[in-house]
């Protein structure tokens, strides 16, 4: 069940706030290994508007965020094709959380620990309106697409395989 409380700042609303950029606050009852799929039902989202984010690595174990439906995989081939990497791959948990200053669950692509390029699979960015994690398990923000690229500075890329 959706909780209606407000969510305390997070480096990403801290982030958000500082770049102007509106948002609104989705607290929901955070389930292990549930992923957007899980959020998307408890909010009542579609999950192609749910996007996750994720930690990864090229072949030089140099990080890199990737924004993705939450219903959708990533293709680390034509990913790494199309970033010019030799190959790219998903971080260990303990090692996202060390790149990007976040829980694995809670992984925002606003207000990382460590700069890093973003990547965000285009079909994202025709989306009227987005939910994505705001800093902590159990919290979507709702924001613009436009936001990813246009202030954000991701990169659009394609590379998401049908779950």
């Amino acid at each position: 069940m959706a909780k209606k409380t407000h969510v305390s700042e997070t480096p990403a609303t801290a982030w958000l706030k500082s770049h102007g950029v509106a948002y609104t606050e989705h607290p929901y009852e955070y389930v292990e290994h549930g992923g957007a799929q899980h959020s998307a039902a408890v909010l009542g989202f579609d999950p192609f508007a749910v996007v996750k984010t994720l930690i990864m690595q090229d072949e030089s174990a140099r990080p890199l965020a990737v924004l993705m439906h939450g219903n959708r995989t990533v293709s680390t081939k034509n990913l790494a094709r199309q970033i010019g990497a030799k190959s790219v791959e998903p971080c260990k948990p303990e090692v996202a959380n060390r790149h990007s200053g976040y829980l694995v669950g809670g992984t925002s692509p606003f207000g990382l620990r460590r700069a890093m390029p973003v990547y965000v699979e285009e079909t994202v960015l025709g989306l009227p309106r987005i939910w994505i994690n705001g800093g902590r398990r159990g919290f979507l923000v709702g924001i613009d697409p436009a936001v990813l690229r246009d202030t954000l500075g991701a990169r659009p890329v394609q590379c998401a395989l049908a779950e």
